[in-house]
This record gives C-alpha cells, sequence and structure tokens, in this order.
C-alpha cells in the first residue's frame, strides 16, 4: 500500500518507506500510566494525597499518602522548580506516574509526572518522528488487511499487531522479546521478506536479442575430461536465459578448480557464430583462458586476446574476444553475451562500463559474471531477487590439500618441509601481511623478510599489490621460480601447475574467504598440497581450528558469517546499507520470504 503524500513526506525522512517498515518500528519502552493495586517496584502510577514538603537546596522532598496502595510515601524531586511546589503543596490529590522503590522504611517516587489521562499506556520510539505523530501513523495505516496486502498471512499479522496495540501485553512483550520466540520468527521474516521485497522491486527487466542457439553436446563429449554433472546444469541454465527474450545476470559461483572455464567455452560456443565477449581481472588470466580456448575449442572457432596497447582491430570473423579492462576502450561488436570473471576485482567505473557494455539500444546483452568465492546459500536466496545463480560445488578431481595451523615451534620443519617441495621441483609461496617493516603489527613485512629468504634458498621472486611489474614477475615465477614472497595479490588467478605450498603470515587478521582463496592456489590438478596458516597468537581463534578441518568453499562460507557479525555480510554481498535487527541470516527464514514473495508475485 501506499502512504498519502504528506504523510510519506514525513515517514521517508525517518527512513520508513514502506508499510512494513513501519510496522517494524517497535517502541523501545513505554509509559504504562495504567494503575497497579499492589506496591511494586519499577515505574507506577498512583493517585495520592499531598502532606507536607521540606526543601534541602534544590532538592525538594514531599511526604504524601499514597490512597491506590493505602500507605504513606515519600516523593524526591532533584532540581525542583517553582511549579512544583505549587504542583505539590500540602492537601493536593493528584495521579501520579514516577519509577517507585522501597528504602528507609517507606516506598519513594522519584521525580513524578503529573498524570491527566490515566490509565494510558504511551509508547516511547527512537526515531526522528515525535513519538506522538509516530504513534498516529502506526494507528492510521498498522491494520490486518494492510498487512495481508503486504503479503503476511493471519497469524503474522497478529503477532505483529500484538506489539502496537499499546496494552499490558505489548508492554511485557518489549520488556521481555526473547520470550516471545513465535513473535521474535515474525519479526525475522518480516524484517527479512520486507528487504527481499525492495530489491525485487529494483530489478528491472530488459529485453534481450532472440539468439539461436548452436547444439554444444557434440563439443562437450569431445572434450578430454568427462564435465561434472554441476557443469553441465549451469550450461543448462545459460541455455534457458539465451532463449529468453528478457536479457538475464547470472552469478557462476564456483569454488576453487570447479571448472569454471569449461562453462565460459561453452556459454559462448552456445551463441556461435555470433561474438561473445569475455573480460578477465589480470592479464595472465586473460591469457590462461586463451589458451585453454585454444585447446578445447573446435577448430572452426575463432578466438581473440586483445593485449594492452592493441589498436585498430578487426573483429569481423572473431567468435570469442578475450581480455582485460582494455577491452572497455575498445571499439567491440555488438554481442548477446558479454562474460565478466572475477568482477568484484574491478572498480566501479570499470563495472559502469562493463553494464554500458551490455546495451545495444533498447536491447541488453545476456550478462554472466564468474566468482570463485563461495557465499552461503543464505545470501544467494537474498541475492537472486536481483541476479540468478549456479552453483558448481563438484570438483573434477579429489583435493589433497593438507590445512595446518603453524606457530613459532613449528617453524624448523616448515622449513625442512619446504627444501623438500623444492627438491621435487615443486613451488613455494609465503604470503606477508605487509610490504613495508610497521611498528604496530607484530609480524614480519616482505622487506624484512626477504633476506633470510634468499640466503637460503634460489630463484626467489618478490612482489606485490602496488607492485607493477607483478604480472612479468608471477609469469617468472610460475615458469622459473622456487620460492615467491607476496602478498594476497596471488588470491585470484593465477594458475601454478608445481605449486605445492602456502604458508600465510598472520592468519587470525585475514577472513576465511580470503584464506580459502589462497589455498586454492596449490594442489589445483589433484596433487598434494599444504596450506601452513602461521599465527603468534598462543590460542589460535576457533574459526581458523574450523577452517583447517574443511577444504569445501561453501562451508567455509558458512563459517565465515557465522563468525562474522551480520552486520559485516553486507560489505559488498547485500546491499550497502543494509541492518537487520532481528534476523540473523536463518536459512529456513530466507527460504520462506523468497517463496512468498514469488508466490506474490505470480497472483
Amino acid at each position: 500500500m501506499k502512504f498519502e503524500p504528506k504523510d510519506a513526506k514525513e515517514l521517508r525522512e525517518a527512513g520508513i518507506i514502506s508499510l512494513l517498515d513501519l510496522a517494524l518500528v517497535l517502541p523501545k519502552s513505554y509509559d504504562d500510566l495504567s494503575i497497579k493495586d499492589e506496591p511494586n517496584e519499577g515505574e507506577n502510577s498512583v493517585l495520592i494525597e499531598t502532606k507536607f514538603s521540606r526543601r534541602n537546596g534544590s532538592m525538594l522532598s514531599v511526604h504524601a499518602f499514597c490512597i491506590t496502595w493505602n500507605c504513606e510515601i515519600r516523593l524526591i524531586i532533584f532540581n525542583a522548580k517553582p511549579w512544583h511546589y505549587a504542583t505539590f503543596k500540602s492537601g493536593k490529590t493528584i495521579y501520579i506516574h514516577a519509577k517507585s522503590s522501597f528504602s528507609y522504611g517507606s516506598w519513594q517516587f522519584v521525580n513524578p509526572q503529573v498524570v491527566t489521562k490515566i490509565g494510558e499506556i504511551i509508547p516511547r520510539y527512537k526515531t526522528e518522528l515525535q513519538d506522538a505523530k509516530l504513534a498516529k501513523f502506526i494507528k492510521k495505516y498498522l491494520n490486518l488487511q494492510n498487512l495481508l496486502d503486504e503479503g503476511l498471512n493471519e497469524n503474522e499479522a497478529k503477532e505483529l499487531l500484538s506489539v502496537h496495540e499499546n496494552s499490558s501485553k505489548s508492554v511485557q512483550i518489549i520488556a521481555n522479546l526473547q520470550g516471545y520466540p513465535n513473535l521474535l520468527n515474525v519479526l525475522k521474516f518480516v524484517e527479512i521478506y520486507n528487504y527481499m521485497k525492495k530489491l525485487s522491486s529494483k530489478k528491472v527487466d530488459f529485453p534481450s536479442s532472440q539468439t539461436q542457439i548452436y547444439d554444444i553436446k557434440n563439443w562437450l563429449s569431445s572434450l578430454p575430461f568427462t564435465p561434472t554433472n554441476d557443469q553441465i546444469n549451469a550450461l543448462n541454465d545459460i541455455k534457458n536465459d539465451l532463449l529468453s527474450p528478457k536479457a538475464a545476470k547470472r552469478v557462476v559461483m564456483g569454488d576453487v578448480g570447479s571448472g569454471k572455464t569449461l562453462i565460459i567455452l561453452g556459454s559462448a560456443l552456445m551463441i556461435y557464430p555470433k561474438t561473445a565477449i569475455l573480460m578477465a581481472p589480470t592479464s595472465i588470466l586473460a591469457e590462461q583462458i586463451y589458451n585453454e580456448a585454444k585447446r578445447l575449442m573446435p577448430e572452426f572457432y575463432n578466438v581473440m586476446l586483445v593485449k594492452k596497447g592493441s589498436k585498430n582491430l578487426d573483429f569481423s570473423s572473431v567468435n570469442l574476444i578475450i581480455g582485460t579492462h582494455v577491452l572497455l576502450y575498445q571499439e567491440l561488436p555488438k554481442s548477446p553475451l558479454v562474460m565478466v570473471d572475477e568482477q568484484h576485482r574491478f572498480g566501479s567505473n570499470q563495472r559502469q562500463k562493463i553494464d554500458e557494455l551490455t546495451r545495444d539500444g533498447g536491447l541488453k546483452a545476456n550478462f554472466l559474471q564468474f566468482s570463485a568465492t563461495p557465499i552461503p546459500r543464505t545470501l544467494s536466496l537474498i541475492e537472486s531477487q536481483l541476479v540468478s545463480f549456479s552453483f558448481l560445488k563438484q570438483i573434477p578431481y579429489v583435493k589433497h590439500i593438507h590445512t595446518q595451523i603453524l606457530q613459532n615451534d613449528g617453524f624448523i620443519q616448515l622449513l625442512e618441509h619446504i627444501k623438500s617441495e623444492i627438491s621435487k621441483n615443486h613451488q613455494v609461496i609465503i604470503v606477508y601481511p605487509l610490504v613495508e617493516e610497521s611498528g604496530v603489527m607484530h609480524y614480519q613485512s616482505i622487506n624484512e623478510a626477504t633476506p633470510f629468504w634468499q640466503e637460503r634458498f634460489e630463484k626467489v621472486y618478490v612482489t606485490h599489490g602496488k607492485d607493477r611489474q607483478k604480472e612479468e614477475i608471477l609469469r617468472e615465477f610460475r615458469d622459473n621460480g622456487n620460492l615467491l614472497l607476496t602478498t594476497t595479490v596471488v588470491e585470484v588467478g593465477i594458475s601454478l601447475p608445481r605449486l605445492s605450498t602456502i604458508v600465510i603470515v598472520g592468519a587470525e587478521m585475514l577472513g576465511l574467504a580470503t584464506l580459502h582463496q589462497l589455498r586454492g592456489r596449490v594442489g589445483r590438478n589433484g596433487g598434494e598440497g599444504w596450506c601452513y596458516i602461521y599465527t603468534k597468537l598462543k590460542n589460535p581463534p576457533s574459526r581458523l581450528k574450523e577452517f583447517a578441518s574443511t577444504l569445501d568453499g561453501f562451508v567455509v562460507a558458512k563459517l565465515d558469517l557465522k563468525n562474522r557479525q551480520a552486520g559485516d555480510v553486507l560489505d559488498g554481498t547485500l546491499q550497502h546499507g543494509a541492518t537487520f535487527s532481528y534476523y540473523n541470516m536463518e536459512e529456513e527464514i530466507t527460504q520462506l520470504a523468497k517463496n512468498r514473495l514469488e508466490n506474490k508475485e505470480k497472483q
């Protein structure tokens, strides 16, 4: 439903856009002006008759008889003003509301307020709006029918309304929300359902040019390996996207080594003879995909790698164009399929240009993005209001990676392990948290550690994120190196078939997703690998122990979610600015909200 224009403006200024936003604004407390016949500690309203008063500096002490409780009481007023003396002079009979406590042999009321509307329960909110005005809006718009129209069922609507009826039950609920699990679950549901509704309203469908699908069955059967079921399912998802009159926006999410390159190539082949475009975050990654395309694609299929500095290129007979962000500055042909690998590695300006790249007048290309950073199913359910998801959970080969928490007493054994691996023509990477020395951090930087490693090993390479030569150095290391000292720059991208060991220094400072990406660099082809997570902490955090016990990226993502505050999950995964007061990423509640929203949209 919509608010009246004048009301909508005032509510919007308080951050209230929808009816469910309004329903989720619960009182922080109540002024309970109902009469309680029995003496008790806490907020109370009673009828009194004043007897006499004493002044002590700015404090006023009033002796009175409590008619409601039939006993003598005392009122204490700090910083008394002239009107207090008139209000509480001897012989007055009035209703008061104040916090009461039993001390020095009698009941005391501190800083009492005079009550004119006895019996009312007045809600107190913490919003930009005045309490009385917000209460008026709630009374005006919040009712059973309006909540049903928003998609809530009758039980949910009634549970929600019970908090807003400003009754003695409402007071009890707000005082102990955890004691009402049914209502708490309703609040969680309404919060995520409301958020998903808003996301869904932002989704804009664009028409796409109709594409004749090239049958890739023969190509798949001719590959030197058998695709996994997840790969086949993802390709079918994309085929359905390409057949739809609406431009698709899909995320293909797969763990390290799950075979996303096959999906890239299969999707490109589906639109043959039209041109597909793929943008990768680094030239090394672009080259790797290009080499795989040349190895696996049919002979008739033309692939072009666009390098930095390329000019006046002829794309007329090209079926797949591969490059980095340099593609954004080329006169590319209009394409029904634009793909981006690791899109989160691109800046906002580059992402905007990618979006422009997918537009062709009123038509828009199908947009595929690939990510090797799994997210929990809960988050994918939420984000599915904006994009579609395909998951690659199956790994074509068995991983043999050993993860071990390393502390100071294990350093000698680590050195022996590194020597042994290098003697087998294997490679080792050591990831440092800093490039230069820090007076704050208790770990060595790359610059401090380099002499130690260079004295003990040959072919030691060094690079980091700000190194302009990093891609050239990574190539040299891949082909010739024994040991690489670096930062998390190796998290995504480069394939190192000889890499058997990675050591992560100060592991407790990194998120589990980053640790998992770094670990994924080793054992890429099913070989044995080792990941040492080094910490100086005497008692390594439990999350590191849990991380060491699993190789499943989706399990790691779930652990990451569990170990972070709910608000932290919003860093680029959920829409910026989303915060939840009750909902805590519960999968069952999220699925219920998604199903409800889909059913409502079908009505």
